[in-house]
This record gives C-alpha cells, sequence and structure tokens, in this order.
C-alpha cells in the first residue's frame, strides 16, 4: 500500500498494511535551529515556505522519518481580494509600530517579535464600514482559484497550466486535500474577538449577512474546483475558534449561523465521492463538535493535547465511529527525551486501536525539539504500528 491507500483505509476502518506517520510541519526557528546544527542543509532550508509547512516530499521530513504532512492541500482565496495594502499609521519610541495590516485590522508589530502581535483597532466596526471596505472584496471571480499555486515537491503549478491534475492524479502516493476555506474564523480575524462578540447583539442582521456572504464564496470557491478536478481525498476546513477554556463563540449561535454553510459544503462535495472532511481548530473543542458532526465534518485535527488533555477516545465514546481523527501526540515530549517519547508512543496504542484515528504532533513542531528526539518518535511508531 502507499500513504495515500494506508490514510483512506485507516480513516475508513478497513485494513491496512501499516499506520502512516504524519507531522504538521515546523515552526521556522525550529527549522533554523536545526539548520544551525547541521541537521539540514542550506538547500534543504532554502526550500521551506515561510511559515514551515514542507513541500511534498520534502526532504526534511524524510530524513525525519515522516511519510507525509496533513497540511498537502490545494487553497483557494475564500477571504477578502484584494487585501488592504499595509501601512505603518505610527512609529512609537521602543521601535515597535502601529500597523494596519491586510485585514483592516490596526496592530503593534514588535521588532524580532514571531507570536500573534496585539490587535488596537479594527476597520470594520458596523453596516457602513462594511458597505464601504470590505462587502465588494467576497465577491467570487475565477481569478480567486487560477490565481493559487501549490508545490509538489519539484516547482509550483498554478491550477490553470495542468499541474493540478498531475498532483491529483491517481499515481500520487500520499493523500491531497481541498481547502475549502473558513466559515467564521477569518471574520473572527477581521472584527476581533470582541468585536464579532458585540457585532452579533448589536446587528445581528448584519452578524448574518457577513456569515451567509463568506459561507457562499467558500461554496463558489469548492464548486468551481471541484468542477474541473474531484480527484482530491478530504476536503479541509480551517477555524481556530477556541481556547484552553472552550469555544470563542456561543454554540448555539455557532449551530443556527455557520452549521447550515458546513452543511452545503460538505453535501457538495460527497456529490464528488469525497467522505472525509477535515477540520483544524486549536484549543477545547469539544462544545463545537456537534455542529461539525451534524453537518458532515467528521475529521478532527490537530486534537490538541495542552492543558486539558484533548483525546479522541471520550469523543469516541461519546459520538461513536462516524468522529474520526487526525492529530493528538503530545508535542512537547520532543523536548524530552527518548523515555518521553516512548511513553507518548505508549500512550497513543489504545487510541490507533480505536480505528478512524492517526497520530499526528497536535501542531506545529516547537523550537525546543531536539531533532533526534523527532527521528527516534518516527522509528518507535513505525515498530510499533508497522
Amino acid at each position: 500500500m502507499n500513504n495515500r491507500e494506508r490514510t483512506r483505509a485507516v480513516l475508513n476502518y478497513e485494513d491496512y498494511d501499516r499506520l502512516p506517520i504524519v507531522h504538521f510541519g515546523f515552526w521556522r526557528e525550529t527549522l533554523e535551529k536545526w539548520h544551525d546544527g547541521g541537521h539540514i542543509s542550506d538547500q534543504e532550508l532554502a526550500g521551506i515556505p515561510g511559515g514551515g509547512g514542507d513541500p511534498i516530499g520534502g526532504p526534511i521530513e524524510q530524513k525525519l522519518g515522516f511519510d507525509f504532512n496533513w497540511s498537502y492541500c490545494f487553497g483557494t482565496n475564500t477571504f477578502i481580494d484584494p487585501p488592504f495594502k499595509e501601512k505603518v499609521l505610527k512609529q512609537l519610541p521602543d521601535g515597535s509600530q502601529e500597523v494596519m495590516n491586510a485585514l483592516g485590522v490596526t496592530e503593534i508589530r514588535k521588532p524580532g517579535l514571531r507570536s500573534i502581535p496585539a490587535e488596537i483597532g479594527h476597520l470594520l466596526k458596523d453596516r457602513a464600514s462594511w458597505e464601504e471596505h470590505y462587502k465588494h472584496r467576497f465577491l467570487f471571480s475565477e481569478n480567486r482559484i487560477t490565481a493559487a499555486s501549490v508545490y509538489n515537491g519539484e516547482k509550483s503549478v498554478r491550477f490553470d497550466d495542468g499541474g493540478l491534475e498531475w498532483i491529483l492524479s491517481d499515481k500520487r502516493d500520499i493523500p491531497y486535500g481541498l481547502h475549502a476555506g473558513s466559515l467564521f474564523g477569518d471574520i473572527r480575524n477581521m472584527l476581533g474577538i470582541e468585536g464579532v462578540s458585540y457585532l452579533y447583539m448589536d446587528d445581528e442582521e448584519l452578524y448574518t449577512e457577513i456569515i451567509d456572504i463568506a459561507g457562499d464564496l467558500s461554496y463558489q470557491c469548492v464548486e468551481y474546483v471541484l468542477s474541473k478536478v474531484d480527484n482530491f481525498d478530504f476536503v479541509h476546513f480551517w477555524e481556530d475558534i477556541c481556547f484552553k477554556s472552550g469555544p470563542l463563540v456561543v454554540p448555539q449561535v455557532f449551530e443556527q449561523k455557520v452549521g447550515p454553510h458546513y452543511k452545503r459544503i460538505t453535501d457538495l462535495v460527497r456529490k464528488h465521492g469525497i467522505d472525509l472532511v477535515s477540520l483544524d481548530c486549536d484549543g477545547l473543542i469539544d462544545a463545537l463538535i456537534p455542529t461539525w458532526l451534524n453537518n458532515g465534518v467528521n475529521v478532527m485535527f490537530p486534537i490538541e493535547v495542552g492543558t486539558w488533555h484533548a483525546s479522541i477516545k471520550p469523543w469516541r465514546e461519546k459520538y461513536g465511529k462516524e468522529l474520526k481523527g487526525v492529530g493528538g501526540m503530545d508535542k512537547k515530549v520532543f523536548a524530552l527525551d527518548y523515555a518521553a517519547v516512548d511513553e507518548e508512543v505508549e500512550r497513543l496504542k489504545p487510541l490507533v486501536e480505536l480505528g478512524g484515528y492517526i497520530p499526528c504532533p497536535d501542531h506545529r513542531i516547537p523550537p525546543g525539539a531536539k531533532w533526534e528526539n523527532v527521528q527516534y518518535y518516527c522509528q518507535q511508531m513505525r515498530k510499533a504500528f508497522g
């Protein structure tokens, strides 16, 4: 079996020869540290995109022992287009800057700091700002798809030059997904947590309109891609709308306003034979799982272990085999030693036995990770599940 066949077999409760060893990329600082330690060449580091996602079939994942990156997806532009032109609004005495970013959000950027910047203002506040600055940026055009590109390990290929057909041929040996965008997380990014929360109370009609227009755009992009190429193994959403104590949106409101858009898109992809729908949401997601599961999303990712010890086991006990998962491996052990890695592999064994589950480090591998520990993890996973 190849890794594409293995993945589909595992997540569909079918027989397979061994478990695929999966990752979700690396922090850029991690790659730089490994490069400085002599594990990664100048050429290999230069070939990695700025965000730390390894290209398809990348040499770094091969050196470590991973089979593939779960984030291998063809992405379309399902958000504001054109983006706002970034501009510096104010230079602060400590060297920081107030910058309006591509979403129209004013944030404080500190030199040398790569964490999420503090937000201090939002252009989108009300109906007037929506109509003037944002609504026209959610119009569908074919350029949202044909302008997208994907890296296949050798070159960057575009949707409209035949390259995507090559990646999606039946000869490929890894699973490949179609990114369906975000139905709420991007909206949260535009308005901010406080803004999106207050908007529901201050102007529910506008709140609903923004969600509906964003949902329609995602549907149109997915529909266009599948009208041309439908040989994807899974469809993938991104949200990141939970934190360590629960959702950043009222679950009942999320079910009512956003749930139907998931259903519409997942019904569409299943008509094209795609039965795996993955969703990336960090944090404690338990209160939102019913909305996703009831509306066709069936693969939870990345199952962050966090301080709340997320695991597929209680979800499986509650929702049954329809709920599947990728993730849930505690990446913190990479900063420790071989014994900690062995303990984590042992913890994962009964979870894998549940079926419909593929362990994966529960987010991008951070700078504290030791190269030899990650390599050892891959070795031990092959021994345990190979």
